[in-house]
């Protein structure tokens, strides 16, 4: 009886964490750049003993971000970017290391520092790029930033830096819980000089609704068909109990 209530145990773990991935994917749908995870059930065997080896275990694990790109939507902001291809953009992550993005909404901070929407300091050619103050700042194909000094000419512009684009292999980067990539071993990827993004607008994330409601469901409808067999394996023990007593 026991290994029955076991092996429901661990269903109902699987389904409560496929259902925290979906819901962390729902949450972040509005998320620029961001890339859905991607979980998967699998079946563990135990091993130690006779008796373990007809006792299988559910777990659910998340395998990896969907690399699929998200829509860009048009914005005509001279600051928002949007990476073609499997580019991405480097940064600052807050441990200090340099991480990856696809998020594109760029923005000056108080001291002039170019860095993302949410606070991360944009890796450039020669580390973080100083935007002093200017009337015009323009970001070319290539990552370059260029400024129209204060009481500058119309066609006066001053290049002051290069945004580090690179291009990962597939599979060389996995996703942290500050939804930033990474390198497996923390090291970095040298710029890919071919790597282009595109300015005025931004590229959302790929999650797709639908799909993720119906996962939600299909989930819920898993946990509570777990809570069943945790329920018939009760009522099988008490009746069981009811029997010995009558004897």
């Amino acid at each position: 009886m026991d290994r029955l209530v076991y092996t429901a145990l661990s269903g109902l773990r699987s389904a409560m964490a496929a259902q925290d991935v979906t819901a962390h994917n729902i949450a972040n749908a509005s998320t620029i750049g961001f890339k859905r995870d991607v979980s998967e059930a699998q079946s563990r065997h135990l091993v130690g003993g006779q008796s373990f080896a007809s006792r299988i275990q559910a777990a659910e694990g998340t395998l990896a971000a969907d690399q699929a790109p998200g829509t860009v939507n048009q914005t005509g902001r001279a600051l928002d970017v949007a990476m073609t291809g499997e580019a991405m953009m480097a940064v600052q992550a807050p441990d200090g290391t340099e991480a990856y993005t696809r998020r594109g909404d760029l923005r000056i901070s108080a001291t002039g520092i170019l860095e993302t929407g949410d606070g991360l300091v944009v890796v450039g050619e020669g580390g973080p790029i100083t935007v002093p103050p200017a009337n015009t700042v323009e970001i070319g194909a290539d990552g370059t930033v260029s400024i129209r000094p204060q009481g500058g000419q119309l066609n006066e512009m001053t290049e002051i830096g290069r945004i580090k684009l690179v291009t990962p292999e597939q599979g060389a980067l996995k996703k942290g819980l500050d939804n930033l990539m990474r390198t497996a071993n923390g090291g970095e990827i040298a710029q890919d000089d071919a790597a282009r993004l595109s300015t005025g607008g931004l590229e959302g994330s790929n999650v797709n609704m639908m799909a993720s409601m119906v996962d939600m469901i299909e989930q819920a409808r898993a946990y509570e068909v777990q809570m069943q067999l945790v329920t018939s394996v009760r009522d099988m023990d008490m009746s069981s109990t009811s029997l010995l007593r009558l004897e």
